[in-house]
């Protein structure tokens, strides 16, 4: 009678026990961009695993690459809605209405790489309750701001310098970059990435372009522009925010929000020196393909700086932004401005 009582007892109490306990949530992602790139197979290979991991096996994620459930341009709303994806990433200036605060972070042309890129969004979102805010007010929260390479400028023509780009025709997606580029001398245009830059390219309407390093090779706009100036001090401010839908959020149970936390806090150790290493091999690539590549110098990133009067482009943008109602555009800035100098001591 003991052998049978036993595995009764055992079956009596798992049919007793609450409701999905055991149960496994699958979450499921959207990303504009493939599978494969540095940004995108670190949050595949080691921020998803540790999800999983930390959560023990009660999180699942179904990842889905290159558009395949949203756009970038429409992932905010993707998100927001949560009916066919629960989790992904937002680029801030890609929803720039929704997301006014977010575009100050491409505001600063020169600016810290590896650990202290990370710490300095750490530092931003823990200290500057805004932007969580402002992120809460558009239906989703902040998982892991990641991030990607510094900017690169590539030119139809050989670059002795920076200021060799006066007089020239440059694309630019960022309407920070665009008043930097004009600041300097040069005409800047905006134009659709992809076919339509390789075109222009192709018909003589560009002389260069300014963008992250990786987006530059991956459209292979070194072999149209084969001269290429590039730094780590040269700050790009494209963060790629891995949100998750609000409603979402606030239905897992508190170990699973902890478990994602701390999967992030594991996640945000190694990604400072992910980027550092794929950094040379980013450049070697570039080389070996055929362009021509100068690493800047700090005296030549410092006179980019002052000639882009960035500071004034960020003053006219407070005033724009005081007048569409966004009150806390000018205490952000400063805020955020603080901790840009702080990190980069």
């Amino acid at each position: 009678m003991e052998l049978i009582r036993k595995p009764l007892t055992l079956a009596l109490a798992l049919l007793l026990l609450p409701a999905g306990v055991c149960a496994t949530t699958t979450l499921r992602y959207t990303d504009h961009e493939p599978l494969g790139a540095m940004r995108t197979r670190f949050i595949k290979d080691v921020f998803f695993p540790a999800i999983e991991k930390e959560s023990h096996g009660r999180l699942k994620i179904e990842d889905h690459w290159n558009g395949e459930l949203s756009t970038g341009y429409d992932a905010l709303r993707t998100i927001r809605e949560g009916n066919t994806a629960d989790i992904g990433i937002v680029v801030p200036e890609y929803a720039a209405k929704d997301l006014p605060l977010h575009q100050v972070f491409k505001s600063f042309p020169v600016g810290p790489s590896g650990d202290k890129q990370i710490e300095f969004f750490r530092r931003v979102y823990a200290e500057i309750p805004a932007f969580s805010a402002e992120l809460k007010q558009n239906g989703v929260v902040n998982l892991f701001p990641a991030t990607g390479y510094p900017v690169a400028f590539f030119s139809t023509h050989p670059l002795k310098n920076l200021q060799d780009i006066k007089g020239t025709t440059w694309r630019s997606a960022s309407f920070w970059h665009q008043d930097f580029l004009r600041n300097a001398g040069a005409t800047p245009v905006t134009m659709p990435w992809g076919k339509q830059t390789v075109n222009a390219f192709k018909t003589g309407q560009l002389d260069g372009i300014m963008v992250n390093v990786d987006s530059g090779y991956d459209l292979k706009v070194h072999k149209m522009a084969p001269d290429v100036l590039v730094s780590k001090e040269l700050w790009l401010g494209h963060v790629y925010l891995l949100v998750m839908n609000q409603k979402v959020w606030n239905g897992l149970a508190q170990e699973d929000k902890d478990a994602i936390t701390r999967a992030a806090d594991i996640a945000r150790k190694t990604a400072g020196s992910v980027m550092d290493n794929h950094f040379e091999p980013q450049l070697a690539a570039l080389r070996k393909d055929g362009a021509k590549v100068r690493i800047l110098q700090h005296s030549e990133i410092m006179h980019w700086q002052e000639v882009t009067r960035y500071q004034e482009s960020q003053a006219r943008w407070v005033k724009e932004q005081q007048s569409a109602g966004v009150k806390d555009a000018a205490p952000a800035l400063q805020q955020v401005s603080k901790i840009m100098a702080d990190v980069m001591k």
